[in-house]
């Protein structure tokens, strides 16, 4: 191979002189960038869902991030202050200006000693997460079968149905829902698939295909890279780091408040559908996965799915799911934390909105795309829901916050249970039949192909295992 001072030394040498036209001499490219780069910073500062239209300020909610993860960030408060008031006076170069020094100020965060995060232990690795916690015994699930198939197309199923309920309301509280909608059982409008969490869960896929149960955090990260131009909060963040030739767990971790958002727990179910009744091994693959954009508590969310949904494939009690679930989270983290306290509430009140109030109360300083409210909300849904597909979906919808994340997750653990028939023929529209997406190569995917590929790739992983 050419060294590169030869490559760039034979660039240089064979290049022939030419005159430009006016055209070619300007700055229409340039421009283009230009304006992307103020369009994308725009979105920091104010946007809305695109689902549902809820707003969000992802600057503040930047500090509010951090704060809840234990950090103190001097300044952020004049700073937001300064670059509100130039977002809405337009001010472009100002508003570059103070998000760089905004970030700069979120790099060098200093650690508020009188944080009650710091009073749990922090999981860094796989390796410290599995000493504490004792896993239940794997069960054998013939991936060869009919019925294996069968909960496949349900569990996909299962997500599409519950994340075109969720989108249609996420980012609003339940009162608020409850007041503009009434009590929501059927969708508000025409359902479609346009939903960013499954395109990670597609890339998961794409690396799994490749490498099976030996599949790396960088293996997905660059799946990550080549499919998905754009993303959200954690996930956008870590695309940028990958970019930049960050590659795990750096790219988690540089700069990024939003890691222990719910970006990881909403990507769980995938890697509990590869590893049909081994939760160790769901956990496993949740770890690799979670880690290219989250850290300790916020892969902690993606374990907690990827269990659940794992052990749908050989329990079936709901409830007990949701409980030999919680047994698989350290104790000594802030997650176990959560999602026991949610758990205490379900079986405090037989009213779920009592539960969901106490919930409300005690985590109402997280933003609402943060992991610990929206999996107050799975666990409420699962626990009132007793496999009702129907009670389950109208419970966690009405919930509010990250609902499609939240219902993309749990449904497909009563679709993989009971199979295809549980699912109400009435939710199942010819829109699910095909996928779209903003991905590269993924722009449109069949449902068929989709559950098929599934297929092919755990029986190909399971074959190199054995």
């Amino acid at each position: 191979m050419k060294k590169a001072w030869e490559t760039a030394h034979e660039l240089y040498s064979n290049a022939k002189p030419t005159v430009l036209s006016s055209e070619e001499q300007g700055w229409t490219a340039l421009k283009a960038v230009s304006d992307f780069y103020d369009g994308l910073l725009g979105l920091d500062w104010s946007s809305n869902v695109p689902g549902s239209g809820a707003p969000e300020k992802i600057m503040v909610a930047a500090v509010q991030a951090l704060e809840n993860r234990g950090f103190v960030v001097e300044g952020a408060y004049e700073l937001l202050e300064e670059g509100m008031k130039a977002h809405a006076d337009n001010d472009k170069v100002l508003l570059q200006k103070i998000s760089a020094k905004l970030r700069n100020e979120f790099m060098n965060a200093k650690k508020d000693v009188d944080s009650p995060y710091w009073n749990y232990r922090y999981y860094d690795s796989f390796e410290e997460y599995e000493k504490d916690v004792v896993f239940r015994d794997a069960v054998a699930v013939d991936s060869q079968s009919e019925t294996f198939k069968d909960q496949i197309r349900a569990a996909w199923m299962s997500q599409l149905v519950g994340a075109a309920m969720g989108t249609m309301v996420e980012g609003y509280t339940s009162q608020n829902l409850y007041e503009a909608f009434g009590d929501v059982k059927d969708y508000i409008r025409e359902p479609n698939t346009y939903n960013d969490d499954i395109t990670f869960e597609l890339a998961f896929l794409d690396a799994f295909g490749e490498k099976g149960y030996d599949v790396t955090s960088e293996d997905i990260a660059l799946s990550w890279i080549g499919l998905i131009p754009c993303g959200w909060s954690a996930e956008e963040l870590a695309l940028r780091n990958i970019r930049a030739g960050f590659m795990p767990p750096e790219s988690a971790k540089f700069n990024n408040p939003f890691n222990e958002w719910i970006g990881a727990q909403m990507r769980g179910a995938i890697c509990g559908m590869v590893a049909p009744g081994d939760p160790r091994l769901a956990a496993k693959l949740a770890w690799t996965d979670g880690e290219v954009s989250h850290i300790n508590n916020g892969i902690l969310g993606e374990v907690f799915n990827a269990v659940m949904v794992s052990l749908a494939f050989v329990e079936d009690d709901v409830k007990k799911i949701v409980e030999e679930a919680i047994y698989m989270i350290p104790k000594e983290s802030e997650y176990y934390s959560v999602v026991n306290f949610a758990y205490e509430c379900c079986h405090k009140y037989s009213d779920w909105h009592l539960a969901l109030k106490d919930c409300q109360e005690k985590y109402k300083k997280y933003n609402w795309i943060h992991a610990y409210p929206n999996a107050c909300c799975e666990i409420i849904a699962l626990m009132y829901g007793e496999g009702d597909f129907e009670k389950t979906l109208n419970i966690v919808t009405m919930c509010g916050i990250d609902a499609d994340c939240n219902a993309g997750m749990i449904m497909p653990v009563l679709g993989i249970q009971k199979g295809m028939r549980i699912i109400p023929k009435r939710l199942i529209v010819p829109a699910f039949d095909k996928l779209v997406t903003y991905m590269r190569s993924y722009e449109e995917i069949t449902l068929d192909d989709l559950v098929g590929d599934t297929l092919n790739n755990i029986r190909k992983a399971k074959s190199r295992r054995n």
